[in-house]
């Protein structure tokens, strides 16, 4: 099966389940940045990110046998609460992952959903192994964040979307920054782009100091994080890019981007100043790109993902409380 007709196929499922995201723009960001600047909000998805696109072609694609049978996840938050909701919309119990740390808000939001969550510790705890040894011993399948063809699929998604409403705005073509963790949403991106509008290009964002995509592409190897913690934008915290989606990106993205913790934050304020959309930190940083690294970027229209909205709201309160727009 095709790249182009699995990402085709997964947003045929997924009508009617999966909202179809507005493609936002305002004038004062475009002021700020000096060119004009359009915001995919996929904070106003399903359970408030793009995971929930991935997570159901996942689970709509299994069998229905298996299915039943029930899936489980790792995840930090926004995955979890995607594959939460799909299993539950498909009437599968589901199993998360989450590490210990991860915002409340995100482990009672998967809870709410239905899900079983087992805690463990990042730091001392292998998550892929112990979801592999609780999903033998339940008979569950395994729907891992990022390096799964149908999730990579179903987040291709948003590069359909972004290619027909491109279209109807008159944008002929665009660097489409987008927020990266293991690299799903970006693969899957760039696998629509490169099918349906191959003058986009993809150009992942990452915060400073996690930025081992960005370092992975400049290298052409995978690199991994020197830590696993140390930023607020936890969304897109991962270890190292994946298996699957890195070879995706190394034939199809442009340079990566990095941006700081306090940029992410000054994006935030200024999406909810101008567009009116609540961001968390890791679902800002393709933002804050295209507002701060301008200098890094081709001259013309800059399409940025944002990417989530689970945000605890001292955190959102304090991004506006230090940077009012």
């Amino acid at each position: 099966m095709s790249d182009i007709y699995r990402i085709r196929a997964a947003a045929a499922r997924a009508r009617g389940h999966v909202r179809r995201t507005p493609l936002l723009s305002s004038a004062a960001l475009d002021a700020r940045a000096g060119r004009r600047i359009w915001v995919k909000a996929e904070c106003l998805q399903v359970t408030g990110s793009f995971k929930a696109r991935g997570a159901w072609a996942a689970v709509s694609a299994l069998a229905p046998e298996v299915r039943a049978r029930g899936v489980i996840a790792f995840s930090s938050g926004n995955h979890a609460q995607g594959v939460a909701w799909a299993a539950a919309a498909h009437g599968a119990p589901a199993v998360i992952l989450m590490p210990q740390d991860a915002p409340a808000v995100k482990i009672e939001g998967t809870r709410a959903l239905g899900a079983e969550v087992v805690l463990y510790d990042r730091l001392t705890q292998d998550r892929a192994a112990l979801a592999v040894g609780i999903g033998g011993d339940r008979g569950l399948t395994l729907i891992p964040p990022y390096d799964h063809p149908e999730v990579i699929a179903g987040q291709g998604t948003t590069g359909l979307e972004i290619v027909a409403d491109a279209a109807e705005a008159g944008i002929a073509a665009a660097e489409v920054l987008v927020c990266c963790g293991g690299g799903g949403l970006a693969s899957g991106i760039a696998l629509a782009l490169e099918a349906e509008a191959p003058a986009f290009r993809v150009r992942t964002a990452e915060p400073a100091g996690f930025d081992d995509m960005a370092r992975s592409l400049a290298s052409g190897d995978r690199v991994s994080n020197p830590a696993a913690t140390g930023s607020i934008c936890d969304a897109i915290l991962t270890p190292r890019p994946g298996a699957m989606t890195f070879p995706i990106l190394r034939e199809r993205a442009g340079p990566g981007l990095a941006v700081s913790d306090d940029e992410a934050l000054a994006a935030m304020s200024l999406a909810f100043s101008h567009l009116h959309i609540v961001l968390e930190p890791g679902g800002a940083v393709a933002l804050a790109a295209a507002l701060f690294r301008g200098d890094e970027l081709a001259t013309g229209d800059v399409i940025a993902v944002a990417s989530g909205g689970n945000v605890e709201s001292a955190l959102f309160a304090e991004a506006i409380a230090r940077y009012p727009a």
